[in-house]
């Protein structure tokens, strides 16, 4: 029996891998190339490290700003449209697709996290499910959004609210686990 689940499983309880080793060593090489290269460079060079991202499979678009605190798990798995924004010190931890809609803002801090493990598996098996954060979305200051979440259009997610439910479009969340405020209603421009 024990032959038979090893083929089936990896077993990460006891040291298996989660990820072929090319796939491992693509991103063993990612991070060396971000830490050298784009971490430690200045807020002015967004096109460098959309260049960079873009090398390593990531959809960035022209317009969206990458800051080179952010780290990013696997560019692949990355698309950020026009004029959205990854803040400082924010983990885009993508382990499956994560999609920034246009405008959409991520603050620094905040972690976008893709992937978890089964707590009912006896190999404790990993899984990954998409993020897509909507149009004009803001993930505030050291907030959490996890596996599998629909960030809706002009939706907020509040400083360090945490959340692993479907918010709502043009609303405010706030605390952990993240509740429904208000409704946001932008100011017509001055």
């Amino acid at each position: 029996m024990s032959s038979i689940l090893n083929a089936d499983h990896t077993h990460p309880l006891e040291g298996g891998a989660s990820y072929s080793f090319t796939h491992r060593l693509v991103r063993l090489t990612w991070n060396i190339v971000w830490l050298l290269a784009a971490s430690w460079t200045p807020p002015i060079l967004h096109p460098w490290r959309r260049v960079l991202l873009r090398l390593f499979g990531a959809k960035i678009s022209p317009t969206a700003n990458i800051y080179g605190s952010a780290k990013v798990w696997f560019p692949g798995n990355l698309v950020v449209e026009e004029h959205a924004c990854i803040g400082p010190r924010s983990t885009v931890y993508s382990m499956a697709l994560i999609t920034l809609k246009p405008y959409a803002l991520v603050s620094q801090g905040a972690h976008l996290c893709a992937g978890t493990h089964d707590i009912e598996d006896p190999y404790f098996q990993l899984y990954a499910r998409p993020i897509s954060v909507g149009s004009r979305a803001w993930i505030a200051a050291e907030a959490f959004v996890g596996p599998g979440v629909t960030v809706g259009e002009g939706a907020v997610l509040g400083a360090r609210a945490v959340t692993f439910r479907d918010l709502d479009t043009w609303t405010i969340y706030a605390g952990n686990p993240a509740k429904a405020l208000k409704s946001r209603n932008i100011r017509p421009a001055a």
